[in-house]
């Protein structure tokens, strides 16, 4: 199994996640932070690639709860207890967004756009899981 870090979504991941059904779906975020945060514009900045993406995560709750959505869950990864991978993330979030519709339209306001800067910098890559309920044992 290959796992690839990424920042940014490809076109054909937007287009597949779109194509969903429209209903509640929860994003599964894996992170993995920057020992430090690094600011496209140069910044000097004593943050923590963690630091600088709970910048960015406060005011997304906002944005995720004004859209209908919720912040389920979020925790750092302690320990791997089945499987391997190379390197373990460092944390884990758990986001519910209304429709797939719904976090496009968060990711593409201006709004977003001013807090996604802190994601970057705090971001050395993460992997997005859309997930929907039912279909073990329901």
């Amino acid at each position: 199994m290959k796992v690839e870090n990424q920042v940014q979504p490809s076109p054909e991941n937007i287009k597949a996640y779109l194509s969903g059904k429209a209903e509640p779906v929860v994003m599964v975020n894996l992170l993995k932070f920057r020992e430090k945060a690094a600011y496209a514009d140069g910044r000097d900045t004593r943050l923590s690639g963690q630091a600088a993406y709970g910048l960015y995560a406060r005011e997304m709750r906002k944005l995720v709860e004004a859209a209908g959505g919720r912040f389920l869950f979020g925790g750092a990864v302690e320990s791997l207890l089945l499987g391997e991978v190379e390197e373990l993330w460092d944390a884990v979030g758990l986001v519910e967004y209304p429709t797939p519709r719904s976090l496009t339209e968060i990711a593409s306001s201006p709004a977003f756009q001013e807090i996604e800067t802190h994601r970057i910098a705090g971001l050395a890559g993460q992997l997005n899981l859309a997930v929907r309920s039912g279909g073990l044992g329901d």
